[in-house]
């Protein structure tokens, strides 16, 4: 019965236990102990290196641009194409999310020493990706300053059992369960920009594009509005594309890999920081070193792990220090991860579609009372419920 294993993290029920009790301690070190323990080179940023990343994603997203052409060749049956078009979706899908993470270095200042080239060069990779770049910078710089706090975070704030219907049978059920995941995977980061899903709740409503909206203040206002004109432009290019080349070509080699790096998108973050194990904070109980730290770091596969830049078996050591330069970002947590201890949390073992199953069905709400709280179901705690399964 205790050696039972977890799905989400690989720990043992007990372990976890152990964990949702060490986790909210006060830390035995500062973040000064951390920086101390990383290299001095690991901060320091490299024209060469961070647009040599630009240029080969870049190189590789034109590569298999031309490849697509081959698809649609006479010689190639049409059956045939069913199967081509989805491996390019995905393969394309994937090189773009790679370029969407350089926009994200760009909004933290870990792309270079200058903030125009950062913002220039990041306005450019996030547009061309349809995302608001200062506007989305803005709030997710607000979310690292914030991170796990429920009062102040601006993206995956828990609801509490007062939000959602508890007593419900058909709310928890695997169909039901499968629809949220498909909903979100396809239509989240949009839902995001637009409504603010899983965001703060503002009374009124809230979106990416809006200067007035309430994540923005006086300061973000011409920033937004920039964006928005920006995106404008971008958007107005793409419908020219379609009128040149057609709807359908445009959807193939564009819009349906676009959709591709929605799905990691959501998948990425959703699991960079939901887990039955993440604690979050409200009031006085919020500081940002325990913040930083309630991420996961998770295993995507060696292919993955590189096209992403290793934003997500990172993901500790760039909340800690998210100005610091991505491709330095695995030597870095080789020299934190002794220090953290059990104060890092890490998942090297799931498969990523069993970790977003196991997301989606363990962590559903938190308690709306209590300064440090846990993700709950509505049997409580999954490791029990799991066991009684068993037995």
């Amino acid at each position: 019965r205790f050696g039972l294993r977890c799905v989400t993290m690989g720990y043992t029920a007990s372990e976890r236990e152990h964990l949702k009790k060490v986790l909210p301690n006060p830390t035995p070190f500062t973040l000064s102990d951390l920086k101390k323990a990383v290299p001095p080179h690991c901060f320091e940023r490299s024209y060469i290196r961070s647009f040599g990343h630009v240029v080969v994603d870049l190189t590789m997203a034109f590569i298999v641009f031309r490849l697509s052409y081959l698809i649609s060749h006479p010689v190639v049956p049409i059956p045939l194409r069913y199967v081509l078009w989805p491996i390019y979706y995905w393969v394309q899908g994937c090189i773009f999310t790679g370029l969407w993470v350089l926009g994200h270095e760009c909004g933290h200042g870990g792309f270079s020493d200058s903030r125009i080239v950062n913002d220039i060069t990041g306005m450019i990779l996030h547009t061309a990706l349809l995302v608001p770049y200062y506007s989305w910078k803005h709030t997710h710089g607000v979310h690292h300053q914030n991170c796990c706090s429920m009062e102040r975070d601006e993206v995956f704030v828990p609801m509490t059992e007062k939000d959602i219907d508890v007593d419900n049978p058909l709310r928890f059920t695997a169909p039901v369960r499968f629809f949220h995941v498909l909903i979100f995977l396809l239509l989240g980061w949009p839902l995001y920009l637009f409504v603010h899903a899983t965001g703060q709740n503002y009374p009124t409503w809230t979106n990416h594009f809006n200067p007035y909206s309430a994540c923005f203040g006086r300061k973000q206002r011409v920033g937004v509005v920039v964006t928005d004109l920006v995106l404008a432009f971008v958007l107005y290019g793409l419908y020219k594309l379609c009128l040149l080349y057609g709807t359908l070509w445009m959807f193939n080699v564009y819009f349906a890999p676009y959709m591709i790096v929605n799905c990691w998108l959501v998948v990425v973050t959703q699991l960079q920081h939901s887990d039955p194990s993440v604690p979050h904070y409200r009031g006085k109980e919020f500081t940002w070193l325990r913040g930083a730290l309630a991420t996961v770091d998770r295993d995507f596969g060696w292919v993955l792990n590189h096209m992403f830049h290793h934003i997500q078996d990172t993901h500790v050591v760039h909340h800690l220090f998210s100005y610091m330069p991505f491709y330095h970002a695995v030597e870095a947590t080789k020299y934190v991860a002794p220090i953290l201890g059990k104060y890092r949390l890490t998942d090297f073992k799931t498969p990523v579609a069993s970790a977003v199953w196991s997301c989606y069905r363990d962590c559903i709400y938190v308690p709306s009372k209590g300064d440090i709280v846990f993700y709950r179901t509505p049997h409580n705690d999954y490791g029990k419920n799991r066991m009684q399964k068993r037995e």
